[in-house]
């Protein structure tokens, strides 16, 4: 019974809540580990962080997705040490990516493998240069100067992501019920592991465990990457003129 006291707005609202079905299923937390293993020896690696597990809806039509950020959102991978920080990066397909130079010398950051293709040349200290990724993949970023320097943007149509941590735990929120394509991808691991671990699951009511995913990893794949020429790093001098800024 709905008090005749109320103003006629909310008695609608009420009505609409108490039909049949009116009540949306309550989105869940989706979570599970990812284990990392010696593909030779089978013994834990030690260090499960930095795996990226995501939810691909397979409904038609397709949950309500909630946007994490607009298209065109801006993200930023700084150089900084030597390093790109963060080292791994996950971005909304048409996100923009800025790459500010912190370091006091020149950076080259390019990608020329899988994923989104391009060169920004050489640019100085305090300069900023972007890149918009318009495309889902993975994108392997190098600096074409310093060998040591490296970092991965992974590019997705979907929300429900989640980077694993140290522990290899990882926890997505605010997942609508229906079916998902689960994806994991790690940088350790060869294409055709991650492709293995590729499988539909089921989110339902209620939170939701995926249980541990064991991946044999493969250590730093790309430690011996080339440059954008695909040659071979020239080695850095161990002493510099005076004045100098040693790259």
């Amino acid at each position: 019974m709905i008090p005749r006291h109320l103003p006629p707005m909310t008695k609608l609202l009420l009505v609409l809540l108490l039909l049949p079905g009116a009540l949306r299923a309550q989105d869940v937390t989706v979570k599970g580990r990812v284990s990392l293993v010696s593909a030779v020896s089978g013994r834990p690696s030690g260090d499960n962080s930095q795996a990226v597990v995501w939810l691909a809806p397979l409904d038609d039509p397709p949950v309500a997705w909630k946007t994490v950020s607009p298209s065109g959102a801006h993200f930023r991978l700084v150089q900084r040490n030597k390093r790109f920080t963060p080292h791994i990066l996950v971005v909304p397909v048409g996100a923009v990516v800025d790459f500010p130079n912190d370091d006091p010398f020149f950076h080259n950051v390019f990608s020329l493998f899988d994923g989104k293709r391009f060169d920004l040349g050489l640019y100085e200290a305090g300069a900023t240069k972007q890149v918009t990724f318009n495309s889902p993949g993975v994108s392997y970023i190098f600096c074409n100067i310093h060998p040591e320097m490296s970092a991965v943007v992974l590019a997705t149509k979907t929300p429900y992501y989640a980077i694993s941590n140290s522990a290899g735990d990882f926890f997505i929120a605010n997942v609508p019920p229906g079916r998902y394509q689960l994806n994991v991808w790690d940088e350790r691991c060869l294409p055709e592991t991650l492709k293995s671990a590729t499988r539909e699951v089921l989110v339902s009511n209620s939170a939701l465990s995926l249980g541990e995913m064991r991946l044999p990893e493969s250590g730093d794949l790309l430690a011996n990457h080339r440059d954008k020429f695909g040659l071979r790093y020239e080695p850095v001098p161990s002493t510099s003129a005076p004045g100098y800024d040693q790259p």
